[in-house]
């Protein structure tokens, strides 16, 4: 059985290695999602999220390969979508007060009752509470602007107002941050996280 690759069907949003902006548009697309508020390197609810994020997809992934489908794919990155009642809490670097939805795409083949399915044996056997949060929803982007960024999340920001200045020379920004990790974080040094910053525009 061989195995896809979902970023290479989806080159120009997940394989992206320019580190100058580009406009793209993104279409509809099917996510796993989890919303939530707090400091992602201390928030014990940041780091379920992730936990029950992570383990629908793969269960999900496991039970359509094992299925009637018989796709086998890889699990897509963790991305998320980043804002703030007040903006200037970015600014300040004051965490606690930053609202997210974190997300794993979910390919398009794959049935939304597995996802659900999914979502309930991992609340049912892991006994992962956050699971109850999930929900598979659309989210369609359109029109954007992006950049790859490597390096520490710390020091995003000379680049995430590159994309700001090439978005206000040409529309205006709308929408929320959003960032997608194509590193694990756990194995890569810093100076080598990869992240796509990608903001829509007008």
């Amino acid at each position: 059985m061989d195995k896809i690759d979902i970023k290479k069907q989806l080159p120009l949003l997940y394989r992206v290695s320019s580190k100058d902006v580009v406009e793209v548009d993104v279409p509809a697309l099917k996510f796993l999602m989890i919303d939530g508020i707090g400091d992602p390197n201390t928030s014990p609810d940041y780091a379920r999220a992730i936990e029950a994020l992570f383990s629908v997809s793969y269960v999900t992934k496991f039970a359509v390969k094992r299925g009637d489908i018989g796709i086998d794919y890889g699990v897509m990155p963790l991305e998320g979508l980043w804002w703030a009642d007040d903006w200037s809490v970015f600014t300040t670097a004051d965490r606690s007060r930053w609202k997210w939805t974190m997300m794993i795409l979910q390919p398009g083949f794959v049935p939304e009752e597995v996802v659900h399915q999914a979502i309930h044996d991992v609340i049912a056997k892991k006994g992962l509470e956050a699971a109850k949060k999930l929900r598979l929803e659309e989210f369609r982007e359109g029109k954007c602007a992006q950049i790859l960024h490597v390096g520490p999340f710390s020091e995003e920001g000379p680049t995430i107002e590159r994309v700001h200045e090439f978005i206000e020379a040409r529309s205006a920004k709308r929408g929320k941050h959003h960032e997608i990790y194509l590193s694990d974080i756990r194995r890569a040094a810093p100076a080598k996280w990869k992240t796509i910053l990608r903001q829509p525009m007008e």
